[in-house]
């Protein structure tokens, strides 16, 4: 189990000691998708969502989950962000893609709450649309890079959504 650093070698779960790693810049960014009816896609587009901006207010709880994830994950840690976005975009006919970018100056990376952006976001959309539409989809929640630390730089190609940076 020496791989899984989550696990000490009895295999019990255990936090990671990341007290003598160095500060580096990190980034990561996560990308998802929630798939729904045209129709749903339309009222979204519109601003037509009885509930009111549905991705204005998604915007907002996925960089709050950014700051939660720590009490959320068990084994994340709680961590000083530096900054953190996200994109959206509307996909012809009936698709949502999510983007989440997360910085922080530290000794452990912000992939996970990247991953949590991007999940709360597309959950928050569902909430909002739910009463037009139950059978959304949120599916393809995943990290498409991540720089600093240790392990270096991973890059998954992809197109990026990101219009502005941080």
């Amino acid at each position: 189990m020496s791989q899984l650093t989550h696990f000490d070698d009895r295999g019990q779960a255990r936090m990671v000691d990341v007290g003598g790693k160095a500060d580096t810049e990190r980034e990561a960014v996560a990308r998802g998708e929630i798939i729904m009816k045209p129709e749903t896609l339309k009222l979204i587009k519109e601003g037509c969502m009885s509930k009111g901006d549905v991705l204005g207010v998604a915007r907002v709880a996925g960089i709050m989950a950014v700051k939660e994830t720590g009490h959320l994950i068990p084994m994340a840690h709680p961590i000083l962000i530096t900054g953190s976005g996200i994109g959206f975009r509307l996909c012809h006919p009936n698709r949502v893609e999510i983007e989440a970018r997360v910085r922080t100056t530290g000794k452990t990376g912000v992939e996970m709450e990247a991953l949590t952006a991007v999940s709360v976001a597309a959950l928050t959309i569902y909430d909002m649309c739910k009463a037009v539409d139950k059978g959304m989809t949120l599916q393809n929640i995943r990290l498409v890079s991540k720089t600093g630390g240790k392990s270096g730089i991973y890059k998954r190609e992809e197109e990026s959504i990101w219009e502005e940076q941080l």
